[in-house]
């Protein structure tokens, strides 16, 4: 390339050859590495620059101030690209007109910003007029560079420029954009401006070079705009990235009716099936596409109107996929006939999608079994085991739109994003987001929502690719309905849905249901079922899971659960039938009549037990002894009181006294786990009694059972002596009288840091030990996870904690605890079985770690189980890698 030496933060591609290449988007961003490569693979890319992350990260340490040299660097660049264009960057009879993209290191679909035609003015539209003699072209592109420029740069309320679009389309009485004559097109470009006055306080900026100095510093100020950082958060991808901006030579799809511009991929992202999928809008721009402003033609339709440019298109398409072997996701515009491809990068897709593509590129030669499993995001995989609509329901379909994102979902309609949020956030509500079309402003409602519905828009559009990327339920394009947000409801055939009133979304089929629609659950089969073995073949943790009942245990073994890894049992006591035993077992005024009370209850718990154990049979079943506090059993208002007291037999104040009592200042760390079993070890008793009676029972009748009896909150080796002395008391008991034997093992939940730091004098007894991190974290941090929600937001905005500990694993405080509780623990009983059975259990990053810190399994909730088998493979290949 022509251009001297790449600069320091400024890489150029055209002709043929670029600077950069696609393994630099840690630099270059996404967009700007890809130009690069299509570029080097003479695929026709409109020739421009990129600026890199670093020069965006440099702006905001000098307080959103230009590193020095970039620019002189900008000059130069702007010269190199005036001289590979042949056009003169601002002059009035041969003007040089650029894009403005933003481009991360991770894609971020619609989350940051664009702007189009810019160094368009009053005198270089006239330029373009003489160059193409169609003024409603230039005026056109004059105009949307406006409304671009004042929403993206100056702050003005996109909003604004709509109204005055659609009074003019009334004005000229047509219903789209590309009917409005050249004249509407020049009355639009003045009333813009006075909008961008009116509204910004200053008059639009005419001078080409202080448009792109501006334009350049609005997207690196859109990496931290409410939306981007949303994203960023939802999907955890660091704020340190930055993002890099990319200046190309504009080419226009809004020259006539041979121009068109599209977006499309190589695969089908909602299904992963092998065929083309795409969509375009013939005399229009790319923003127009994805906006959702019009509903666009599918690719099946260009393949007749256009079948020169189809033809093309599928051919770079698939060498483009056989290059970087994955889906694509394209951008393309042609003008006037010639094709220029303007973007291409791994599409984003449904975890559908995601499995499909992996085991077909693996069938295909293109990758390898471990590089399909590493492809696949874990979290991604919980969309697979969402709900579908029961297909035995009578439903009532009122309308059908574009199904962009498969599943189903049923919600209360609501039609703003922050309405969602609110919904879901302080009542619990299941809601569907119903817009016109969705703009990057939604993320949150979207995030928050069951699923989307939008009148507008294509399977490309922001709805579209978004929902897909979130694994949201969604249905775009639905142009049955339309939609009155201010007015909160929308209108189908005559029927009236207002907000608040219950739909259900096919995000499979389009369909739109009116009211609840009975939903079922989903069955590993296919790809997925295909990708889970091979998982399953690379991982070397074991995978059980928490699991309360039988349904649980059923569920979660279809799901590839190797065992229960916990089985609260304080969970069985809640039941109508149970809870008032329960009470008459805490007021109890003494040892007798609290085990007249345990009598009732043993019935119960061994029935559980059956059922469990029964559900998992040939596996191993870890039941922990009762723990939390008995306060929770107790009722706490005056009404409950006097009802409670009746059911009873004893006095108001007799159970009031007893509330009293029983009251702690701090619970969590009060009369609890095995202080419980040693204080009334006669609880022990009946918990153990129940636990083997089961299993006896069971193993009389053949069926192979495997109790692991856990005491919690262990803090001391005498704590877990006195419990096993009772534990393996009635074990012995229980077997003589039925003349069976099971083997059973007995161990500790490690949640008390204590435990950890003394790990290998519990395991002189011990023979497993548990990972409770939920109460690890708590007492490692501090933190009351009831309470954490008052500064946790702050800590996490302010940066002082990167993620929920909570909900990620702190790795480096209560992960060095986990380390020295196994290092302890093993040192003195060499074959310790350990795992965790806290939430971290089925996050995958924790998973990560706890394969590093040699676990022998996790244990998460039943629907967290493939997430979890995943993750572990996933753990063990990057090891391998290493």
């Amino acid at each position: 390339m022509k251009r001297g030496s790449k600069g320091a933060y400024i890489y150029g591609f055209a002709g043929g050859k670029a600077d950069g290449r696609a393994d630099m988007k840690k630099l270059l961003g996404g967009k700007g590495a890809n130009l690069a490569e299509m570029t080097n693979l003479n695929i026709p890319v409109p020739p421009g620059f990129t600026i890199t992350t670093e020069a965006c990260l440099k702006f905001y340490e000098s307080g959103k101030r230009w590193p020095d040299g970039l620019e002189a660097e900008l000059g130069r660049n702007v010269q190199w690209l005036e001289n590979v264009s042949g056009k003169g960057f601002g002059d009035p009879a041969n003007p040089l007109l650029v894009s403005v993209r933003s481009g991360a290191m991770v894609s971020m679909p619609g989350m940051m910003d664009t702007i189009l035609n810019l160094g368009l003015s009053d005198r270089t539209v006239q330029g373009l007029i003489r160059k193409t003699g169609n003024p409603r072209f230039a005026y056109d592109a004059y105009r949307r560079f406006i409304q671009m420029f004042g929403d993206v740069v100056l702050g003005v309320e996109h909003k604004a420029f709509e109204q005055a679009l659609a009074a003019k389309k009334r004005q000229h009485g047509v219903t789209n954009d590309p009917d409005l004559p050249a004249e509407a097109l020049q009355e639009l470009v003045g009333e813009f401006k006075a909008i961008v006055h009116r509204h910004a306080k200053v008059d639009f900026p005419d001078e080409p070079m202080e448009q792109l100095r501006l334009a350049i510093n609005a997207v690196f100020s859109s990496w931290n705009n409410e939306r981007a950082i949303t994203y960023r958060k939802l999907h955890g991808i660091p704020d340190t990235l930055g993002t890099a901006v990319t200046v190309q030579t504009m080419v226009f799809g809004n020259m006539g009716n041979k121009s068109l511009t599209g977006v499309g991929f190589t695969r089908d992202p909602a299904t992963g099936a092998n065929r083309f999928y795409g969509e375009y809008l013939v005399n229009a721009q790319g923003e127009d596409v994805v906006a959702g402003i019009r509903t666009p033609l599918p690719a099946e339709q260009m393949k007749k109107d256009f079948p020169k440019v189809y033809d093309r298109l599928l051919s770079v398409g698939k060498r483009l996929e056989k290059y970087f072997r994955d889906i694509q996701d394209l951008e393309f515009t042609v003008e006037e006939g010639d094709f220029f491809m303007l973007q291409c990068r791994s599409g984003k897709r449904t975890a559908l999608a995601a499995v499909t593509v992996a085991v077909d590129l693996v069938k295909e030669g293109l990758i390898t079994k471990e590089e399909a499993l590493l492809r696949i995001q874990p979290t991604q995989i919980d969309q697979l085991l969402h709900p579908t609509i029961d297909p035995k329901a009578k439903v009532k379909v009122i309308a059908k739109g574009l199904p962009a994102s498969p599943g189903a979902a049923v919600g209360r309609v609501v039609f703003t994003a922050h309405e969602a949020v609110e919904l879901v956030e302080e009542k619990g509500g299941r809601v569907i987001l119903v817009r016109q079309e969705t703009s990057p402003e939604d993320i949150a409602g979207m995030a928050a929502a069951q699923g989307i519905l939008t009148a507008r828009g294509g399977l490309t559009s922001h709805a579209a690719v978004v929902g897909r990327g979130m694994g949201k339920c969604c249905v775009v394009g639905c142009n049955d309905i339309t939609v009155r947000e201010e007015e909160r409801w929308f209108e189908v055939g005559g029927l009236v849905v207002k907000e608040g009133e219950y739909i259900t979304l096919n995000g499979t089929t389009g369909d739109v249901m009116l009211g609840e629609t009975p939903l079922v659950k989903p069955q590993l089969t296919g790809a997925f079922k295909q990708v889970l073995q091979w998982a399953d073949a690379a991982r070397r943790l074991g995978v059980r899971t928490n699991g309360d009942t039988p349904q649980d245990a059923k569920t979660a073994r279809e799901f590839g659960a190797e065992g229960i890894g916990l089985c609260r049992t304080e969970h069985m006591f809640f039941g109508d039938e149970r809870l008032p035993v329960v009470r008459e077992m805490i007021v109890a005024k003494d040892t007798a009549a609290r085990r007249k009370a345990l009598a009732k209850l043993l019935p119960f718990q061994k029935q559980d037990f059956i059922g469990i154990f029964r559900a998992m049979e040939g596996l191993p079943v870890t039941v922990r002894l009762l723990d939390p506090p008995l306060h929770e059993f107790l009722p706490n208002t005056p009404e409950d009181i006097t009802r409670v007291a009746q059911q009873l037999g004893i006095s108001e104040q007799a159970l009031t006294d007893t509330v009293h009592r029983l009251h702690e200042f701090n619970p969590m760390l009060g009369h609890r786990g095995c202080r419980l079993g040693i204080v009334f070890p006669e609880i022990n008793e009946m918990q153990a009694q129940a636990i083997f009676e089961a299993a006896c029972e069971l193993t009389k009748q053949g069926v192979k059972v495997l109790p692991e009896v856990m005491v919690p909150l262990v803090g001391h080796p005498k704590e877990f002596q006195a419990a096993k002395l009772v534990i393996d008391r009635v074990a012995r008991e229980t077997m003589a009288r039925s003349k069976v034997a099971v083997p059973y093992t007995v161990g500790t939940m490690i949640e008390v840091p204590r435990a950890a730091l003394v790990a290998e004098t519990i395991a002189q007894d011990a023979e497993f030990f548990s990972f409770g991190t939920n109460d690890l974290t708590q007492m490692t941090f501090g933190f009351s996870r009831d309470d954490i929600g008052k500064f946790l937001p702050t800590y996490l905005k302010d940066g002082i904690l990167e993620s929920d500990p909570f909900a990620k694993l702190d790795q480096d405080g209560v992960g060095a605890l986990i380390r020295i509780a196994v290092q302890k623990g093993r040192s003195v009983r060499k074959h310790l079985k350990v795992g965790i059975c806290g939430e971290h259990g089925g996050e995958p990053s924790s998973i990560e770690f706890c394969h590093r810190a040699g676990l022998d399994y996790v244990s998460c909730s039943p629907y967290r189980v493939p997430v979890a088998r995943l993750a572990a493979a996933q753990a063990a290949l990057k090891e391998k890698k290493k």
